[in-house]
């Protein structure tokens, strides 16, 4: 049994046209991942939590020379500090109290495979000197040994933290920071790829349709058009979240309270729409005007400012005004 924060095995990978979409900054991500799949240099990947770092480095592993190899993963913001040194590196029978058994780290079972260590900036100060030890020769010592020993395997590093920053402040080594920043995959953010929506929003349905067993409509084009325009601070994570509330309570998991902007508990349904789909559609409807609205007014309808406080850009907002039909007392209605 894998301890919390690590894993280890082959979990099929989602299509490719899933994993990238048909955003252009997919695509160019894509193509500089291809360039690297066939070589063992150091790759670190960034990107906000949700972004599916782990996910890039699954499907680099696979279409490596290494894929036959195992692919194992350690969190390393998941597991404390003094634990983690024996989960990466193992330790031998009498190393400490407890310690009945010989136990190999998950350095040593990613042997010809790939070891991936999500949130590298969370790495104990510590620990980080033998893992740059580690990196440079692919030499470490389990707890309780003399021996040192050797393994083959490509390692990718992941974080969503500002490394430089953690530099700068001490908190982490500089000698590291340049040993795994040899190249850098760095994951846009969800709503930096909206056009990508549509495609994950099938994905996820279809996935928890067939793992709930339940049956689920495809979300309609005006549904799908809100979910493009929103935040997605947990990122594809929470998308894969309201996805699977989608498939179990169906469209009312677009308008329940928390959702968006996380602050609108969900509206009052009016309206003579005989479905759910167009109920739920019109209440997005409504619900979106009246964040507009409020954005407007806190900000004395200078559309700038209110565009900046929704988090959208500013032709976003002429749209989504001129859609709505939204005019301020006196004046007509944006054309």
């Amino acid at each position: 049994m894998s301890s919390p924060g690590t894993s280890y095995g082959c979990k099929p990978l989602p299509p490719d046209h899933v994993i990238f979409g048909r955003s252009e900054l997919m695509a160019a991500l894509r193509a500089r991942a291809e360039k690297l799949c066939a070589s063992r240099i150091q790759i670190l990947v960034l990107g906000a939590g949700g972004t599916g770092k782990e996910l890039l480095a699954r499907w680099i592993h696979a279409n490596s020379p290494d894929a036959r190899g195992p692919f194992v993963s350690v969190n390393c913001a998941a597991i404390p500090g003094p634990l983690l040194e024996s989960e990466l590196f193992g330790y031998v029978r009498g190393a400490f109290t407890g310690a009945r058994h010989t136990k190999p780290g998950r350095a040593e079972l990613a042997h010809t495979g790939t070891l991936f260590l999500d949130e590298i900036g969370d790495l104990d100060f510590t620990l980080q000197g033998k893992l740059l030890h580690f990196l440079q020769d692919g030499t470490f010592t389990p707890l309780g040994d003399t021996a040192e020993r050797r393994v083959e395997a490509r390692v990718i590093c992941a974080t969503s933290k500002d490394l430089e920053q953690r530099v700068h402040s001490g908190a982490f080594r500089a000698d590291l920071f340049h040993r795994i920043n040899v190249l850098q995959l760095r994951l846009p953010r969800l709503r930096e790829r909206c056009e990508d929506i549509p495609t994950l929003v099938e994905y996820y349905r279809h996935l928890y349709t067939a793992q709930f067993d339940k049956v689920s409509d495809p979300v309609d084009a005006g549904t799908m058009r809100y979910l493009q325009t929103l935040n997605w601070p947990g990122n594809i994570r929470e998308l894969a979240n309201v996805m699977a509330r989608y498939v179990l309570i169906g469209a009312d998991a677009f308008v329940h309270e928390g959702f968006g902007n996380g602050t609108h508990s969900k509206p009052p349904l009016h309206g003579s729409a005989g479905t759910l789909k167009g109920v739920a559609g019109e209440a997005i409807r409504e619900l979106e005007k009246r964040v507009i609205l409020e954005a407007l007014r806190d900000n004395h309808w200078n559309r700038r400012k209110a565009a900046q406080a929704l988090q959208i850009s500013y032709r976003t907002l002429i749209y989504k005004i001129r859609n709505a039909g939204i005019a301020r007392r006196g004046e007509s209605k944006v054309s």
